[in-house]
């Protein structure tokens, strides 16, 4: 798979942002109460997303280690302020249905972690994709909730009636104890789908659900855990990868450091090290 296309994957199943990091809760529980509401939502964040990650690789190499987090800020909230202003001039109604949560979402710690632990380290294209792949993902997640909250507790689908006229509503789906009941149902399912993957045999190590560790406790057994799967997934690209940085090494004519030198020169032997000196370019004892 591609840099593009793996780092759109990540976004939208292996690294979810709401149903397998479980960042971003404030939105996706307060403005889910209807599937154009998520899918408004989800599309606004991933439109400041992709940019500010765009923006911030490009400036990665200007902005000082100390202040990147509030340059971050600057640049989420520029572009958070230009994606206000088109919403409040061309749709007005979802701009008032979003309220608050649009200006909000400058403080997305979505946002920031991609442009902390993604974009501030990688190239512009990857880290654009990336923030394409986490917003889809979030949009897809906060369209999903919202959709079966106005279904159960309305018996719609944006907007249109899917349950006959005899459905009686569960009127505490679009209220606020809805939103996470249909989180946890989400969220279990995808880990009933992994699990039972796993139990037939299947490679499930592309579809990520967390560690299932107590966070509180744990000391970070669970993510050491995490890392050392990954580790080990990956370790046989990584023993190539170093494999050929030495022969590139060896090849660019690279010379030992001075104590193995010395070393070689004594025949291994400590006690009978001289003391060399490489004096434009040729070997000379100390006098």
């Amino acid at each position: 798979m591609n840099k593009a296309g793996e780092r759109l994957w990540n976004g939208l199943v292996r690294e979810n942002p709401t149903l397998v990091l479980m960042l971003g809760m404030c939105p996706t529980l307060a403005v889910t109460t209807s599937a154009m509401n998520g899918l408004g939502m989800g599309l606004t964040t991933m439109v400041v997303l992709a940019l500010s990650n765009l923006m911030i690789s490009l400036l990665r190499k200007a902005i000082p280690s100390r202040v990147r987090i509030p340059a971050f800020i600057v640049i989420i909230a520029s572009f958070v302020t230009v994606v206000q202003l088109l919403l409040e001039g061309y749709l007005p109604s979802l701009n008032k249905a979003l309220g608050v949560y649009i200006p909000l979402i400058v403080v997305n710690c979505i946002i920031l972690g991609r442009a902390e632990s993604y974009a501030y380290t990688n190239p512009p294209i990857p880290s654009l994709f990336d923030g394409i792949g986490m917003g889809l993902g979030f949009t897809f997640s906060l369209t999903c909730i919202g959709a079966v909250r106005e279904l159960l507790g309305m018996g719609e689908v944006f907007g249109y009636r899917v349950m006959p006229e005899s459905y009686v509503p569960i009127g505490i789906f679009v209220l606020a104890p809805g939103a996470f009941f249909v989180l946890a149902g989400l969220t279990a399912l995808q880990n009933y789908i992994k699990i039972r993957g796993e139990r037939k045999g299947r490679d499930m190590s592309r579809f990520q659900s967390g560690c299932g560790q107590d966070c509180m406790s744990c000391g970070l057994s669970g993510c050491s855990s995490r890392m050392e799967k990954a580790a080990k997934a990956s370790g046989a690209k990584a023993s190539e990868a170093k494999a050929g940085n030495d022969r590139a090494t060896v090849a660019g004519g690279s010379r030992p450091g001075r104590v193995e030198r010395a070393v070689m020169a004594a025949g291994g032997k400590a006690n009978e090290i001289p003391d060399i000196q490489f004096v434009n370019g040729t070997k000379e004892g100390k006098k």
